[in-house]
């Protein structure tokens, strides 16, 4: 099917859903639910992606328990994970919005700048909320998502980040301990490449490491590859003197390209690295394929033990600290629950939806595990990351401890990724900045460009001209 026949019918379907729920599509931007006065809203609309429990693993359950629980109607619309942000950018486009959406970092400050957002702060500065994140000492993470002051969302967990896992049974067979620095890292990654890791009989059927992208899709970008990135950054960043800089023009940049480039080359990464997704890379992880995998510390640590076992390969797994030249790991933003301008009633909304769901009690407790008391199954909110933590946590003797040292490590050795707010700049290049940023990464690294020849076509294609632009703004602000 011609794809803009496909994104034709995608803007249609999202449509004919709000339409469904909410009446008739104008020019105007129309609330979806609520209710005209401030109070208890009648209904709630929320859009969401794949981290609350989908159709087929209990939403009616946990929609119905909610409705029981506040009195208020739920309308859950939950495109596919992979298109969530695609359907995220039509409902905007066609300003038919729900109540509440779930937005990524870079969403959250394009959509702010947009003003199609609600500001919060007069309905937290005060509230009961605020009280308990200031007990728990987490103000700071609040303050991690405030934009020029003001506060147009709300996370009830943190970001979290990811650590390196390295199959020890891989590490054993080529008898090589763990690496501490990135010589150590690459001895490692061609010796899982060329060597016999999996004891299969056959040399060379394997590859070292494999990650969703060269670049991931959200910052903080380098989370999936950090040996690789070390000191690079392929985006906007704050130095240490307050000043803004775009780090995909740092010469930092262009090692890491190098050592990017060198390392597939030489068959160290997996050759569809370019094209996969999580889901890819889980299930050859799974399957054996590769032994060293960059993926997201704490709940992940057991799974992915769990998930080997499964599969007949042997569970255990080392997470790493960051290598000498990494320094640390990145603690991305977290995903951002906000309430759009379109919403009649955003302080309801606020009291009701928001709060309720850091309630520390039974409200939060709902959004963290499945109403059949599976402690294991997670609705929404990872328990090891509440910034509220339940008062009374059914499944906390459920942390392994696996889980619970992957956490300590990356606790103890990552910092907060940036998050810029939103410029008139920003807003107008951003977008097509990362798009062609992300193609020319591709090219360097799959393909082999050059990579004096990748920044001549960046600067030819006006990347140099939109990354100027943005950080003139960013730093007039």
């Amino acid at each position: 099917m011609d794809i803009k026949i496909k994104r034709l019918l995608s803007i249609v379907l999202t449509v004919f859903i709000f339409v469904t729920c909410c009446g008739s599509v104008s020019g105007e931007v129309k609330a979806s639910g609520g209710s005209s006065a401030a109070g208890k809203p009648a209904q709630i609309t929320m859009m969401v992606d794949g981290t609350l429990v989908d159709a087929e693993n209990g939403q009616a359950e946990f929609e119905a328990k909610w409705e029981a629980l506040t009195g208020i109607d739920l309308v859950i619309n939950q495109p596919g994970h992979d298109v969530y942000y695609d359907e995220v950018k039509n409902v905007f486009e066609s300003k038919n919005l729900p109540d509440v959406v779930l937005l990524s970092s870079a969403y959250y400050t394009q959509y702010s700048y947009d003003k199609m957002l609600a500001d919060i702060s007069p309905y937290y500065a005060g509230s009961t909320l605020e009280a308990k994140i200031k007990a728990e000492g987490k103000s700071a993470l609040i303050d991690a998502i405030k934009i020029n002051g003001k506060l147009y969302g709300m996370t009830p967990t943190r970001g979290n980040g990811c650590v390196t896992y390295i199959k020890k049974a891989w590490l054993d067979a080529v008898g090589l301990g763990v690496p501490t620095n990135y010589d150590e890292y690459i001895n490692m990654l061609k010796a899982f490449t060329e060597g016999d890791p999996d004891e299969n009989g056959k040399k060379g059927d394997t590859y070292g490491v494999s990650a969703a992208g060269i670049i991931s899709g959200e910052a903080p970008y380098t989370n999936y590859l950090p040996e690789f990135y070390q000191d690079a950054y392929p985006s906007f960043y704050q130095k240490d003197d307050g000043t803004w800089a775009d780090g995909f023009m740092d010469e930092a940049m262009k090692g890491a390209l190098q050592r990017l480039r060198d390392a597939y080359a030489n068959g160290y990464i997996d050759p569809d690295i370019a094209e996969n997704g999580t889901g890819d890379c889980r299930d050859k992880f799974y399957a054996n394929k590769f032994g060293v995998f960059t993926y997201w510390a704490g709940t992940w640590a057991k799974t992915l033990s769990d998930k080997l076992v499964d599969a007949g390969v042997d569970g255990e797994i080392v997470a790493i600290a960051p290598l000498a030249e990494t320094g640390s790991y990145l603690e991305r933003v977290a995903p951002v629950w906000c309430i759009t301008s379109a919403c009649k009633n955003p302080e309801g909304v606020y009291k009701y939806f928001i709060e309720t769901m850091m309630d520390g009690g039974e409200v939060e407790e709902l959004w963290t595990y499945k109403p059949n008391n599976d402690k294991y199954a997670k609705n929404h909110i990872d328990h090891m990351l509440a910034i509220v933590p339940l008062e009374n946590d059914p499944g906390a003797s459920s942390i392994s401890e696996k889980q619970a040292k992957a956490m300590e490590l990356f606790d103890n050795n990552s910092v907060m990724a940036d998050l810029p707010y939103s410029t008139q700049a920003y807003s107008l290049y951003y977008e097509d900045l990362m798009k062609l940023k992300k193609e020319l990464i591709k090219k360097v690294v799959v393909d082999g460009m050059d990579i004096e020849t990748a920044y001549s076509e960046f600067e030819k294609n006006n990347g140099a001209f939109m990354s100027d632009a943005i950080v003139v703004s960013l730093n007039a602000e």
